[in-house]
């Protein structure tokens, strides 16, 4: 499935009608196309010749066709609302919300493998996804766990690279000092230097990509233990998943913490191409830089603080509300400090978003996490008050085109909750491009 934005917005007309339809055969189709090959790999290795020649025939037959107008204002906007890039791993539609390769959300946690009966989705099983448009079976989404494990292998000269810095620099600052060091050991660079024909890219990249996806991890907690926990480093637990190893290698250890970072990093991995860390790498990454060169620049993107600091900024802001007024804050009381924020020149962060025009799915299911898991948490008492006072102010004032919550409003007060504290790190935990 192809999620080219002018084609989709002229299909999309004809679709509405039979969405919901349209909706269980693809479910159907999805479930039908599981493999039994546990090998990733090997599954690309067939898929990708395919999408070559899709590519190369769409090009020719409709390399021609007009996607859209471009105005002044897109251009003077960063390109907001211009047809401009091609994205197929997610889709981003401004009532529905997200959607992995055509599954929502719920539908992503009914359909992916979990850790444990009723749990959140494995990372493991969305990146399947994302790559094959394949729903995994367990065994698939098992044997990738594994793999990503053996890869999970940091060389000293990355830490020591990382321990040249002050403690003092920005936990960002570091984290990209150790990607880059990471990219010594491209094998992308190698096979390029070698002259590997263009069709065999992919190879190479994949394994950056997986041997990127395993280690980053590593040098994150590395850096979050360097500033706060006095550099005491925890070892990787070979039983336990992606998700789970996360959560662990920080110092969380608890069950619930586990699967918070297992829906965490799901609902972050893609979202769609256009915001800036996404779009940074995959800009970088169209002049044959390397995975690591490429997220690190999109790295440096998420650090600035329009794009990454968002889900610290509205916690450090609902800790400003208990701060004044308390934590036992009536509606009333909290109608007042937004219509003072507001009134001071400064926005409610965590609401509003470029596209959605309705409450964002990723916020919703944080939402039902936390209903779940920490129901009498105070901090997350205040959030759902903030979901009942905020959009009908916004509504009021007129200006804002979406009132609603986006995923910023709930991730921060999560994290707060079972330990991770330090709001410098909650930078999307390095997480929305991971």
């Amino acid at each position: 499935m192809v999620f080219l934005r002018g084609v989709l917005a002229l299909s999309r007309l004809r679709s509405r009608v039979n969405q919901q339809s349209n909706r269980s055969n693809s479910l159907r189709w999805l479930q039908t196309q599981s493999s039994s090959d546990l090998d990733l790999h090997s599954q690309l290795k067939e898929l990708i010749p395919e999408q070559q020649e899709r590519l190369k025939k769409l090009k020719a037959e409709h390399g021609k066709v007009q996607l859209g107008n471009i105005t002044v204002d897109m251009v003077l906007g960063g390109m907001r609302g211009m047809t401009g890039l091609l994205w197929e791993t997610s889709l981003l539609d401004p009532d529905e919300g997200i959607r992995f390769r055509g599954l929502s959300i719920p539908e992503c946690q009914k359909l992916l493998p979990a850790a444990k009966p009723d749990g959140e989705p494995l990372p493991e099983g969305l990146l399947w996804l994302l790559l094959t448009g394949k729903v995994p079976s367990k065994a698939q989404v098992d044997a990738l766990s594994q793999e990503l494990r053996s890869r999970a292998v940091v060389p000293d000269y990355v830490f020591k690279a990382i321990d040249a810095l002050p403690v003092s620099a920005h936990p960002m600052t570091q984290f990209a000092t150790g990607v880059m060091a990471l990219q010594v050991q491209s094998e992308f660079q190698k096979a390029y230097e070698k002259g590997i024909p263009k069709s065999k890219y992919w190879e190479p990249t994949y394994e950056d990509a997986l041997s990127l996806i395993a280690r980053v991890p590593i040098v994150a907690s590395y850096v979050y233990r360097r500033i706060y926990k006095d550099g005491k480093i925890i070892a990787m637990d070979d039983s336990l998943d992606y998700g789970g190893n996360f959560s662990h290698i920080l110092g969380f250890n608890s069950p619930q913490m586990q699967e918070l970072m297992r829906l965490y990093v799901t609902i972050h991995s893609d979202h769609e191409g256009g915001n800036v860390s996404a779009h940074t790498g995959h800009l970088v990454g169209s002049a044959l830089s390397d995975p690591y060169l490429s997220f690190s620049a999109a790295l440096n993107g998420l650090a600035g603080p329009l794009h990454g600091l968002a889900n610290q900024e509205v916690l450090l802001w609902i800790k400003s509300v208990v701060d004044e007024c308390g934590e036992n804050i009536s509606k009333e009381q909290l109608k007042e400090y937004v219509w003072k924020t507001l009134n001071n020149g400064k926005v409610v962060p965590g609401f509003g978003h470029g596209v959605l025009r309705k409450t964002d799915p990723r916020y919703t299911c944080q939402r039902e996490f936390a209903l779940k898991h920490l129901p009498d948490d105070l901090l997350f008492q205040l959030v759902s008050k903030l979901y009942e006072v905020v959009p009908p102010i916004l509504t009021e004032l007129g200006k804002v085109k979406n009132p609603w919550p986006n995923v910023d409003a709930h991730s921060g007060v999560l994290l707060n909750h079972f330990g991770l504290t330090e709001a410098r790190c909650h930078m999307k935990l390095f997480l929305q491009i991971l």
